[in-house]
């Protein structure tokens, strides 16, 4: 199987498991830490469909790849997205969702106050995320699978 499809099938996976978790499992056990693993998973499956999305348009010769993962994802917003139909608007929510990522990665410590997280930069800004927030891009995940899905042709 091409490598393309396999990480739709993962990021397809991946997605229905953040969902469940979003909604069946975090009101169950309120732990507002579970909502940074499913920030993280939500990344990972959209990550996974922008590789896809390389990966099929390399194969037809459509694009170039590069080593670096940034030029990737600059080749991406420029010169696929369009064609996938994936709009300014989600290419800004996914640039924000990599940033919370990865102030989560840096930040030297969370916590919990009221319904949101607050991760702690390195100079101490404080960014808070809320359930909201993690729905807002759970809608997107699905948005970005489904319009990866009908314009990859298997």
């Amino acid at each position: 199987m091409e490598k393309f499809l396999e990480n739709l099938q993962e990021a397809g996976k991946i997605i229905q498991t953040a969902d469940h978790m979003i909604y069946v499992t975090f009101p169950i056990v309120q732990d507002k830490i579970l909502l940074l693993k499913i920030l993280s998973e939500l990344k990972i499956a959209i990550s996974k469909c922008i590789n896809s999305i390389l990966q099929y348009e390399y194969l037809f010769k459509r694009i170039k790849l590069f080593s670096n993962p940034k030029q990737n994802f600059k080749n991406f917003q420029d010169k696929c997205a369009k064609r996938y139909n994936i709009t300014k608007q989600e290419i800004d929510l996914i640039n924000e969702l990599f940033e919370i990522i990865e102030k989560h990665k840096q930040s030297s410590f969370e916590f919990k106050k009221g319904d949101k997280i607050i991760i702690m930069t390195e100079n101490f800004t404080p960014k808070s995320i809320a359930l909201e927030d993690i729905k807002k891009f759970l809608i997107l995940s699905k948005n970005i699978l489904k319009k990866t899905l009908e314009n990859i042709k298997t």
